[in-house]
C-alpha cells in the first residue's frame, strides 16, 4: 500500500470511527469519547491521530461537543486545572500580602528597637500638656 493510499484508509477508518463512538456503538473500544478510544477504535495509533490527523481529532472533539453537548475529557481536565491555578494564585497573593505587612512591622520594630538603643540613659522631659498616669519613683 502506497503512503497516500495508507494515509486516506487511516483517515477513512478514523471517520467511521468517530461515527461509531458518537453513536454509542463502539467495536474496539471502551466507547469513551476520548481521543485515546477513538485511536483504538480507528485501529490507529493514537500518535498518529495526534500527530498526522490533528484535523480529525479537531473535528471529533468539535462533533462531541455539539452532538453530545458534552465536553470533551481533555478540556475538562484543563478547566479543572485552571480552577486549581487560580485558587492557588489567590491563596499566594493573599500570603505575599501577609508577608508584606510582616516585614513592614518587623521594619518598624527594629526601628523602635534601635532607636531605644541608640537613645540617652535619662528619659526625656516629659511635656508640659501631659500628665502621667503613674507618678515617677524617687530613686
Amino acid at each position: 500500500m502506497t503512503p497516500s493510499r495508507k494515509h486516506d484508509d487511516e483517515r477513512t477508518r478514523i471517520r467511521k470511527a468517530m461515527d461509531r463512538l458518537l453513536n454509542g456503538q463502539p467495536s474496539a473500544s471502551d466507547g469513551g469519547l476520548t481521543v485515546v478510544a477513538l485511536a483504538a477504535e480507528a485501529n490507529v495509533h493514537r500518535m498518529a491521530l495526534m500527530k498526522r490527523h490533528a484535523d480529525l481529532k479537531n473535528d471529533f472533539y468539535e462533533r462531541v461537543r455539539v452532538e453530545t453537548q458534552q465536553v470533551p475529557e481533555p478540556e475538562k481536565r484543563l478547566r479543572e486545572t485552571v480552577t486549581k491555578l487560580k485558587k492557588t494564585i489567590a491563596n499566594q497573593r493573599q500570603e505575599i500580602e501577609e508577608l508584606r505587612q510582616l516585614v513592614t512591622n518587623l521594619t518598624m520594630a527594629s526601628a523602635v528597637l534601635l532607636q531605644e538603643q541608640n537613645s540617652p540613659a535619662e528619659p526625656s522631659p516629659t511635656p508640659d500638656n501631659v500628665i502621667a498616669l503613674h507618678p515617677p519613683t524617687a530613686p
